[in-house]
């Protein structure tokens, strides 16, 4: 609206509007805009025409060029299936030791390990699968059946003490249940921590009955752990000897341990976890106790 003012500054027509003394220029919208405009408005008509568009009850405008994304997502699926399909069967019937020696498999292991790790066992071994109390730590290269990808497979499929009818069953006794005195345990406890790597110096309490400890360890411990402590994965006994503890080295859950028991769970996956998931989760798992893993489930 150009009332035929001008503004005295600018030399620009002014509306007539004002506002405590300022006056409202008439500014022309610039034509780059209107060119916008009528480009984005004549694209919009074109597309409602062309394109599924305008809802219609129960039903909506199919467009010109009758495209459906249900159809294009549904042959997304199926092209996805095929391509998957292609290493699925590579990975049901080539061993363990094929796969780890083809680079494209064990991008995909990689891959989709990292997702079924942080989808199932991340709750319990931690999202850098290295575990905490009561947890293993699947990076340390400590295992009670066994860390090749065949018993880790094994391990996967059955659990530990799961409900699984072949299931992996492995238990702590509890000697302080009338088996050892409070002070054979005790005495057991200073021998561990005497012979442990990465315990260091041991003193006072520590060092009372080491060799008493050695000798109560063999009659009542060796069974299962081996004569120098370093476990048996046949039977899901631990290595006491090393740096890695499930849950910990210090005295009193040490002497806990021995006197009360333990018995840990590790449910079966063979009725959550295909055949082929369990077999990249084996692999994954693997490659993170031996320290290859590049892209390890971060927190």
């Amino acid at each position: 609206m150009v009332t035929g003012e001008r503004d005295p500054v600018t030399g620009q027509h002014t509306t007539g509007h004002e506002w405590n003394g300022i006056k409202e220029l008439d500014n022309r919208v610039p034509r780059i805009v209107l060119f916008f405009l009528a480009a984005t408005t004549l694209f919009a008509i074109g597309y409602w025409i062309l394109m599924p568009a305008w809802p219609l009850g129960v039903t909506y405008t199919r467009g010109l060029l009758g495209v459906d994304q249900r159809d294009t997502v549904q042959r997304s699926l199926q092209q996805a299936t095929v391509d998957r399909a292609v290493w699925t069967d590579q990975f049901g019937s080539l061993s363990f030791g094929e796969i780890r020696a083809r680079p494209d498999l064990m991008k995909i292991v990689d891959e989709a390990g990292q997702t079924l790790f942080g989808d199932n066992c991340a709750v319990c071994h931690g999202t850098d699968a290295q575990g905490g109390r009561g947890f293993p730590d699947l990076t340390a290269g400590a295992w009670l059946w066994g860390g090749s990808p065949e018993a880790i497979y094994e391990t996967l499929r059955v659990g530990i003490n799961s409900t699984h009818p072949d299931t992996r069953f492995g238990q702590m006794p509890a000697f302080g249940d009338g088996v050892l005195q409070r002070a054979d345990i005790s005495a057991i406890v200073s021998f561990i921590r005497s012979s442990a790597d990465g315990i260091g110096d041991i003193a006072g309490v520590d060092a009372e009955r080491v060799d008493e400890g050695g000798r109560l360890f063999t009659e009542n411990c060796a069974a299962c752990h081996g004569l120098e402590g370093r476990g048996n994965p046949e039977v899901g006994a631990p290595d006491l000897m090393d740096q890695s503890w499930i849950h910990g080295n210090d005295r009193q859950v040490l002497f806990e341990t021995i006197a009360k028991g333990r018995q840990g769970h590790m449910p079966q996956w063979a009725g959550r976890l295909s055949d082929i998931e369990r077999r990249i989760l084996a692999l994954y798992v693997t490659e993170l106790s031996e320290g290859r893993q590049s892209t390890m489930v971060k927190p």
